[in-house]
């Protein structure tokens, strides 16, 4: 009888859980699963709150998330699963306007009436349009000015695009937008209603505990708080943990940042083409604040900030969406902002950022007293926003890499939509089904 065949797959995101989860089914596999932290999920990953579990980074799931959502059933978790009623604001001119309906929006008095008109029509033109192929090539900037006008721009798009993308804001494809467009006017119940959002009543640890309990149970090796160092192909090929342990693979799956694989390849194993469109690809970092308070101070569960010079894009009160019952009767909120790498703001202690958001919040939030904040928390993430411009196609690298046996499936090569727990386990799905082919001699 032959051995089993060896996988090994590095990073332990929602990527690479399902790729496990996956291919696990087949009993002639030996699977090991790598992941650098000391906990499983990746932007998903949670933390210890108040008796439960929630979330580093602000989560939750839209109606067509079709690919997580079947995954949810398989794992027989959709009775943990609720569908809760949205509700979005932009605090623009020191006021805080709900963004919800057309009434809303014909509401938003820092933009013109004629702008706001052209805003409603333009949004529903993106709505209507399914082929998105001809806003690749376009800047969101520049599709969006023509379409809208200087009013709207300034108002509402420019800085939604600089707190998004800061430096890289002007050259951010149109067909990323559209994508986000398509996804959040779909997520609204069959006849109409307002948006609903999905969330585990345990938070998001209910499934990355159930894939766990299950790649346990089908034998798979899980190895957390370790970090590869290098791939090696020599006669055979090894990944050498940053701990000395080297660990033998048939295939591998690499399902961290394009950037963080070109590291791990030995100069000379992959042609310099290559490895230069693994580095063309460039990251955004985000900083999430948590924090907790016995006060409800915001009316809309997701706030974008469109103030100029404003310190963060999100303010979020996540039990607006769900309510407080899983908290203690506390509320829970999060900040966050993407910065580039070089931001101050990764340097800066958590007091001291703390009171920087805090200080700026009162301003928007007058009641807000920093002062019953009884437990926060910060959280910084290196590569967590590739930045889509209008070439992006041509830097997307393929599935299989130059090296035998040797995959790589992470958030840049879904496009036009942006990265999500959906399309991570949509990605799992894919490349599981590459190397099960492979390895049979199908592919």
């Amino acid at each position: 009888m032959p051995a089993p065949k060896k996988i090994l797959i590095i990073g332990g995101g929602f990527t690479g859980l399902t790729a496990a989860y996956k291919l696990s089914r087949e009993s002639d596999y030996s699977i090991t699963l790598v992941e650098s932290s000391d906990q499983l999920g990746g932007l998903a990953a949670g933390f210890s709150l108040l008796g439960t579990s929630l979330e580093k980074t602000y989560h939750h799931l839209f109606l067509t998330d079709t690919d997580i959502l079947q995954l949810v059933e398989e794992l027989d978790l959709t009775g943990k699963l609720m569908w809760c009623e949205s509700s979005v604001g932009i605090y623009r001119d020191g006021r805080v306007y709900p963004f919800m309906s057309p009434l809303d929006l014909l509401r938003f008095k820092p933009c013109s009436l004629p702008g706001r008109l052209r805003f409603g029509l333009m949004a529903l033109y993106l709505q209507k349009k399914k082929n998105w192929r001809q806003f690749v090539a376009r800047t969101a900037n520049e599709w969006l000015a023509r379409a809208c006008g200087d009013d709207v721009m300034r108002t509402i798009w420019t800085p939604l695009l600089k707190g998004k993308f800061d430096r890289y804001w002007n050259s951010v494809s149109m067909a990323w937008l559209w994508a986000r467009i398509h996804t959040r006017a779909n997520s609204r119940p069959p006849g109409g209603g307002r948006e609903k959002l999905g969330y585990f009543r345990d938070g998001f640890a209910e499934i990355i505990g159930k894939l766990e309990s299950e790649l346990s149970r089908r034998k798979v090796r899980i190895l957390t708080g370790k970090a590869v160092a290098q791939l090696t192909f020599g006669p055979g090929r090894q990944a050498l943990l940053a701990d000395g342990q080297a660990v033998d693979f048939d295939q591998c799956l690499f399902t961290g940042s394009s950037a963080a694989f070109a590291r791990l390849l030995p100069a000379g194993v992959v042609p310099d083409d290559y490895r230069h469109q693994l580095e063309s690809i460039a990251y955004l970092g985000a900083i999430c604040l948590v924090f907790v308070t016995d006060q409800s101070i915001a009316d809309q569960y997701w706030l974008n900030i469109h103030e100029d010079g404003a310190p963060f894009l999100l303010f979020i009160q996540h039990t607006r969406l769900v309510g407080t019952e899983m908290y203690q009767g506390r509320h829970v909120y999060y900040i966050g902002s993407y910065q580039p790498h070089d931001s101050a703001l990764f340097g800066m202690s958590d007091d001291a950022l703390a009171g920087k958001w805090f200080d700026y919040l009162q301003r928007i939030y007058p009641q807000f007293d920093p002062a019953r904040v009884c437990e926060r928390h910060v959280f910084k993430f290196k590569a967590a926003q590739h930045v889509v411009d209008t070439r992006y196609e041509e830097k997307i690298p393929d599935y299989r890499t130059p090296m035998p046996g040797l995959f790589l499936a992470n958030f840049s090569q879904i496009f036009p939509e942006d990265r999500g727990t959906n399309f991570a386990v949509r990605e799992g799905i894919k490349v599981a089904g590459m190397i099960s082919r492979e390895l049979s001699g199908k592919a």
